[in-house]
């Protein structure tokens, strides 16, 4: 994430300009840059949180943040399977969903 984050901005700061700066300013300028974790790891963590907590639209921002700190799509697909055991195949089918629907859009 290093340097200043836009994220909150760019996915709600024309309705939401406080949510948006907090998001940015706190979550991603101070949480996400904490040391201790790689932005690799932190992206598995929370891909494997918002998946058990069935909340997709997040995990679509987040599945992206994901494969831009390195996580492979193999590993993302292997997650969510994994998952499917512990949050429920409803919560993995649908974010395996998702997981396509990125994944499409990508550059080859």
């Amino acid at each position: 994430m290093s340097g200043k984050s836009t994220i909150g901005q760019r996915y709600y700061g024309d309705i939401a300009p406080g949510l948006a700066d907090y998001t940015d300013r706190v979550l991603f300028d101070d949480v996400w840059e904490r040391p201790g974790l790689s932005l690799r790891d932190k992206s598995l963590i929370t891909v494997s949180a918002l998946v058990s907590m069935y909340r997709l639209d997040a995990l679509e921002a987040h599945l992206k943040i994901a494969l831009d700190h390195g996580v492979t799509r193999e590993e993302l697909s292997s997650t969510i399977t994994h998952l499917a055991f512990y949050a429920g195949w409803p919560s993995a089918s649908s974010s395996i969903v998702r997981l396509r629907k990125i994944l499409e859009n990508l550059p080859s």
